[in-house]
């Protein structure tokens, strides 16, 4: 079950990223989903996954709402909990990605997801074992405090937990300082949190680069720090170079990505959630945690071959298949 941010990307493959004020040149385009929950379920139904899925949020009445309950529909998402709303429209961001590079930049209308309130979760019939939410920082009434004072979002995540359910989080890579604020109160009912390097560092204070290089220590240090500050189970980091994972028990655990050639990378947009399906698949499935973490970081090198979220990302064996053929990087020193 997986709830939160439902978008459609639209998809920009730009020539360079221009000064203010400046030219850059489309060289391709395309949509896509986008959104934590739309991209984690439907890159589980490309992995294969045989299990339930099952979403929760809000679209508008319109055209790409239409678009997204078809989409889910035709990879056999369970589209009971994921309603319309006249309140806004459907969610977007367009995406603007560096053919060269791959670095991406988001211009994002947050839509009927800001509308998004405890009252539209019910764990009362769903089938799942696990619940993954996000975007925290992406979901306005959610982020909102409530009459505790605590944000919205930990009312979801207790709901959750309450039910049985193993419950999991992820962020999104908001510039500013909200992340100790709405992020860090909602730890003790998260058993899984995903972060990447950028939202470590926001939720704990500390560098995890020396210039462009990854401190390995600094990287174990921070997954240890969302443990100590809250965490259940287990704080994954990703990061281009592979994961760094902590659990409640001390055990942590490095996997480094696949060796993708530079010329293969069409776009990243999506790569978190496809690590983040991947782990979720293999701790749904009772594997190792060891193991889950490389399935993690070969589906995020299958969505790279395309410039949208998902369309790359194969079915498990072939993504593990992937990660034989192309090696993996060297971990940090």
């Amino acid at each position: 079950m997986a709830g939160g941010n439902w978008i459609i990307d639209y998809v920009k493959l730009i020539d360079t990223w221009p000064p203010q004020d400046a030219l850059a040149t489309i060289v391709g385009q395309s949509w896509g989903n986008g959104g934590a929950p739309y991209n984690v379920l439907k890159d589980l139904a490309k992995l294969g996954a045989s299990f339930p899925l099952e979403a929760v949020g809000l679209v508008g009445n319109d055209a790409s709402g239409r678009l997204i309950n078809d989409d889910c529909r035709a990879h056999g998402i369970d589209i009971t909990q994921l309603r319309f709303t006249t309140a806004a429209p459907t969610s977007y961001t367009d995406v603007m990605t560096v053919k060269s590079t791959g670095r991406r930049t988001f211009f994002h209308q947050r839509g009927a997801n800001a509308f998004l309130a405890p009252e539209d979760f019910d764990f009362t019939q769903t089938r799942a074992k696990l619940f993954h939410l996000g975007y925290a920082l992406l979901l306005d009434t959610l982020d909102a405090a409530g009459s505790d004072g605590a944000p919205r979002l930990t009312q979801v995540m207790a709901k959750a937990q309450a039910r049985g359910l193993t419950t999991s989080l992820d962020c999104v890579s908001d510039n500013s300082d909200r992340f100790r604020a709405i992020v860090t109160p909602v730890l003790p009912h998260v058993d899984l949190l995903f972060a990447n390097d950028y939202e470590a560092e926001k939720l704990t204070g500390l560098s995890l680069r020396n210039g462009a290089k990854l401190e390995r220590r600094a990287a174990e240090q921070a997954a240890q720090s969302l443990v100590r500050i809250g965490v259940r189970e287990w704080a994954v980091i990703h990061f281009p170079e592979g994961t760094c994972a902590c659990s409640v028990s001390g055990d942590t655990l490095w996997q480094p990505s696949v060796d993708v050639p530079p010329e293969k990378i069409a776009g990243s947009a999506g790569a978190g959630d496809a690590f983040a399906a991947g782990v979720l698949y293999g701790i749904h499935e009772d594997w190792p945690m060891a193991h889950s973490l490389r399935l993690g970081v070969c589906a995020a090198a299958a969505s790279l071959y395309q410039p949208t979220c998902s369309e790359s990302v194969r079915p498990v064996n072939d993504c593990l298949a992937l990660g034989d053929q192309l090696g993996f990087n060297g971990l940090p020193a």
